[in-house]
């Protein structure tokens, strides 16, 4: 796997990535759009910061690109959308910088607080003055933080170790977590209205693109003090700068910007007001955070190569990191599932049904669904089909997709089927996990129970005395050995299926042998050279 490095990351944080023998890391800083785009057809991964524009040019000329990997938080700089629509998984880093983040916001605030740089500036040049930078303190003010997930709860907890008020603001975040750090849980409304000082700690979508404008700061206490450490254009820039002006905004800290580094005359005039202090977007730049973002996007390089799941994907479906180790047995035996089933239909399938029945119901299961669809999939398309693009693509086959649940289960405490239709056909297939390993249980109406293994072959036939002795004799003249059988049947001399394990693969004129001997109505050569037992083949979940 080629990576190509293209912002300055941490040469510390890439070490996991030097050291793996599959890996050859190129680290290429600075190049200029025209060449990136020349070169960045011959490499797997690129690992980014802020300075690289992964956009529609570069995905379409990055052929074998599988991952793009964004070492830090935002992914503002990353057309996800058509990543997606290319099966490109993005990965970021969402939590290897909280810490330093969180710090930072404080450190903006406190600094603003204390007059810290101008009575720095004014000592260094001379002088001796005290009275111009009086401060004001934390203790008592009612503070607000917009955004309570990883960097917004650990700044709302070192404001209440500042004896604030805390008030939050997050339509995502249940009211326990509230209650877990101590704040009180409000609307966005309530938190201008009511709070001395307001700090955003928010993606910038387009949800919350330009969410506090001249509306939102008119709502505000007078001299209020605003803080943005989280993505430039969620305050409005103009709106700030007027409210500065006014006096209605008694002062503002800020590290990030709509334009990096700022040009326009307005954001000059916002970087160089006296009531504001600025920096220019260190919320990460700390040498752990570096480190540890550097590490981050490594590890989930390394987990990609070795098929295990990723876990800062933001383009994968993916189940609550609590869960992940309970529900992972579930996505190999969707896949082992989705590649047997798929192989047993001739036509191209026109609607696929996933149903879990049993304690799996209760959870999220779209996960499962969306690596059963990828599976299955594969084998009908040439182009490569993950959990990035698997529904985008059976969108755009008409295929119908739907998923069922239900909490009772006849013999098995979780079962998943898969129901395939098409060309008027249809197959189900009902799956369990044995001690965490994937089994069939049910083909049909046949309740039958085996662990598919890379090469098999199944048939149907009337059943009559001497049919499994006639496909073991052709069988041995051929060389092929069985290793385990399994045998469904409804009712003596009726209808019977039979599925081989067998060591090797069987020749076409073989399965014509058997076929002829057995006067059979069905025969399928099957193989599943990506049989596994404890995760889930490729879905990169």
């Amino acid at each position: 796997m080629k990576v190509i490095v293209t912002d300055e990351v941490s040469r510390e944080g890439l070490a996991l990535l030097e050291q793996d023998p599959r890996i050859k890391l190129d680290v290429r800083l600075g190049l200029p759009k025209e060449e990136l785009l020349s070169v960045i057809g011959g490499y797997d991964v690129i690992i980014t910061r802020s300075g690289t524009t992964v956009d529609k040019a570069l995905l379409d000329a990055g052929t074998r690109l599988k991952l793009v990997a964004r070492a830090g938080v935002g992914i503002d700089n990353v057309d996800v959308d058509y990543a997606s629509s290319r099966g490109v998984i993005v990965v970021n880093a969402p939590f290897g910088n909280t810490n330093s983040a969180a710090e930072h916001a404080m450190a903006l605030l406190m600094t603003w607080c204390r007059n810290i740089t101008i009575a720095n500036a004014s000592l260094k040049s001379g002088e001796w003055k005290r009275a111009p930078f009086t401060g004001v303190e934390l203790k008592g003010k009612t503070a607000g933080v917009v955004g309570l997930g990883k960097v917004g709860g650990r700044v709302a907890t070192r404001l209440k170790a500042f004896e604030c008020d805390v008030l939050a603001c997050d339509p995502y975040i249940a009211v326990k977590r509230a209650h877990d750090l101590g704040v009180k849980l409000v609307s966005h409304e309530e938190i201008y209205k009511n709070c001395d000082i307001i700090t955003f700690h928010t993606p910038l979508t387009e949800e919350t693109k330009g969410m506090v404008g001249a509306r939102e700061i008119g709502m505000m206490k007078s001299g209020v003090i605003l803080i943005n450490a989280a993505r430039g254009g969620i305050i409005d820039e103009q709106a700030l700068l007027d409210g500065l002006n006014s006096g209605k905004v008694a002062g503002a800290a800020v590290d990030v910007w709509s334009e990096e580094p700022p040009k326009t005359d307005l954001l000059r005039a916002l970087i160089g007001h006296e009531r504001v202090v600025v920096t220019p977007h260190l919320g990460a730049n700390t040498v752990e955070a570096q480190v540890n973002v550097a590490v981050d996007v490594s590890r989930e390089i390394i987990n990609y190569l070795d098929e295990l799941p990723l876990e800062n994907a933001v383009n994968i479906p993916r189940f609550d990191l609590a869960l992940m180790d309970q529900m992972r047995p579930f996505l190999g035996l969707m896949s082992t599932l989705s590649e047997f089933g798929i192989q047993l239909v001739d036509d191209n399938p026109e609607k696929v049904t996933f149903s879990y029945a049993g304690n799996i119901s209760h959870y999220d299961c779209t996960p499962i669904t969306v690596c059963g669809l990828a599976a299955l999939l594969n084998r009908r398309v040439e182009q490569d089909v993950n959990m990035v693009n698997a529904a985008l693509i059976a969108e755009q086959m008409g295929l119908v997709v739907e998923e069922h649940k239900s909490t009772q289960t006849e013999a098995f405490s979780n079962a998943i089927t898969l129901v395939i239709e098409g060309g008027g056909k249809k197959r189900l297939i009902t799956g369990a996990l044995f001690e965490g390993v994937p089994r069939i249980v049910r083909l049909r109406d046949y309740a039958m129970e085996f662990a598919p293994t890379e090469h098999m072959l199944l048939l149907n036939y009337a059943d009559r005395p001497g049919m499994i002795g006639r496909i073991g004799t052709i069988m041995g003249k051929h060389d092929i050995n069985i290793a385990s059988m399994s045998l469904g049947r409804r009712e003596k001399k009726g209808e019977a299926m039979v599925l081989l394990s067998l060591d090797s693969a069987v020749p076409a004129e073989v399965m014509e042998e058997i076929r002829v001997a057995t006067d059979a109505t069905f025969i399928r050569a099957l193989h599943m050279p990506g049989v596994c037992a404890s995760r889930c083949g490729g879905c990169g979940v």
